[in-house]
């Protein structure tokens, strides 16, 4: 008699795998709407951001510096004045905020 039991037991657990996966596919899906795809949102408009410096901008970077960007070095550097005859030079990636987009100085002295 027990035996009989435990056998219809196991065979009623075989249309279960579908729903059993659901669980994870929602919490996927809720992952990639509220963390995954904002988190790729900011990265590409960090990217353009930095892409798009100029000479005359004022930025901050990731470490708290303010500063103007005096020269573009090439497509990894910026060299960013902070005071009057400072200047450093920044890896691009580090710039965190563009404060004030200026035009860019011309270098004509009349």
């Amino acid at each position: 008699m027990f035996i009989s039991e435990a056998y219809a037991q196991g065979v009623g657990g075989a249309d279960g795998g579908l729903m059993g996966l659901l669980p994870f596919v929602l919490i996927f899906v809720v992952f990639y709407f509220l963390l995954i795809r904002p988190q790729q949102k900011r990265a590409k408009e960090h990217k353009s951001m930095v892409e798009a410096l100029k000479r005359g901008d004022k930025v901050v970077t990731s470490g708290g510096i303010v500063g103007k960007v005096s020269k573009v070095v090439d497509d990894q550097y910026v060299e960013v004045e902070i005071a009057s005859d400072v200047k450093v030079k920044v890896v691009r990636s580090t710039i965190g905020q563009v404060m004030d987009k200026t035009q860019p100085a011309n270098d004509d002295k009349k």
